[in-house]
């Protein structure tokens, strides 16, 4: 019931007033007005390292990752999280484990105060801790594009471990999607202080992805029979397609309902060119008053932006 991973997870009421919830102990939580999320803005003009994958393992499918732990065990056998962390590592430690005790201030939301917490034996998770020759890097895994993540995900274990080991502790945090890795890497400026999360690198990866060419686009576009819809099919509504193909992942792996997707993923409830908007009032869809017409042109444009950015041309034409 306080596992809320994103501040979109949050329940109304919690964010009609700026609230948000931290455990202080096993059992037991501090409410407040406490800042407790960190966006998460990905840098695409960023290059894309590509890997290989060895080809002397066969119980991991590179191409059928449907899970968190599944995406972070490929990329540790690829050689991918030695790449993030600067030297070659070992998984060591995963799972729940009990914080100990230690005191922390967070900022509020609505002003420059900072609140004092003591934490005594709460319980924490991670999903993969990794120890090199100087370094042991915590990681906390997402298996779809997120734009926050909660902080204590990555703050109450590097308090544990800060304790436990003379190695600097790295705070990690990765998100899968379209076959992309993507990894973000923080450093806590100050141990005491809960919003101290700075970002330090961003890292892109790929497991010998396939070529696409525009070519190869336009002969799917070509090969599209159109038909006619009636008039009640459902527009979509879902400006990044990512989510899409996040949302397609999750419901391979099991069945979700539309509480359980919006509830443990980011996802929300609602999400939301001029040629576009003219286009679809052409075509007469039924898509209620003329005012959500341009919402869903941007819905209209974002997917074909995602479908040319598949394209290698098209992705290195966008950045330069």
């Amino acid at each position: 019931m306080t596992k809320f991973d994103h501040r979109v997870n949050l329940p109304q009421i919690f964010r009609d007033n700026n609230l948000s919830i931290l455990p202080d102990s096993r059992g037991t939580y501090v409410i407040g007005c406490f800042d407790t999320y960190q966006a998460v803005k990905s840098d695409t003009s960023l290059q894309r390292f590509e890997f290989p994958f060895p080809s002397s393992i066969e119980t991991i499918d590179y191409t059928d990752l449907y899970s968190e732990v599944s995406a972070l065990l490929c990329a540790y056998n690829a050689g991918i999280l030695a790449d993030v962390i600067g030297e070659n590592v070992q998984l060591t430690v995963f799972g729940r484990m009990s914080t100990s005790q230690f005191p922390y201030q967070v900022k509020s939301t609505l002003s420059n105060n900072l609140y004092a917490v003591r934490v005594d034996n709460a319980q924490c998770e991670i999903d993969g801790g990794f120890e090199g020759e100087t370094k042991f890097a915590i990681i906390e895994a997402k298996n779809y594009t997120a734009d926050d993540f909660l902080i204590r995900q990555l703050y109450y274990p590097y308090r544990l471990w800060r304790k436990k080991t003379s190695k600097e502790v790295i705070p990690i945090f990765m998100s899968y999607s379209n076959d992309v890795f993507d990894f973000f890497v923080y450093k806590f400026s100050d141990d005491l202080c809960y919003n101290s999360i700075e970002l330090v690198a961003q890292r892109s990866y790929q497991i010998a992805p396939e070529n696409i060419e525009l070519a190869d686009i336009g002969a799917v576009f070509d090969s599209i029979q159109i038909r006619s819809e009636e008039q009640l099919a459902p527009f979509p509504q879902a400006d990044k397609f990512r989510r899409v193909i996040d949302l397609l992942g999750l419901l391979y792996e099991k069945d979700l309902s539309q509480s359980e997707i919006t509830q443990n993923y980011q996802f929300n409830t609602r999400q939301t060119r001029t040629d576009i908007i003219q286009i679809m009032q052409n075509a007469k869809l039924n898509l209620g008053t003329s005012a959500t017409i341009p919402r869903r042109a941007q819905t209209v444009s974002a997917w074909i932006d995602w479908i040319l950015s598949l394209s290698r041309g098209y992705l290195d034409y966008s950045r330069s």
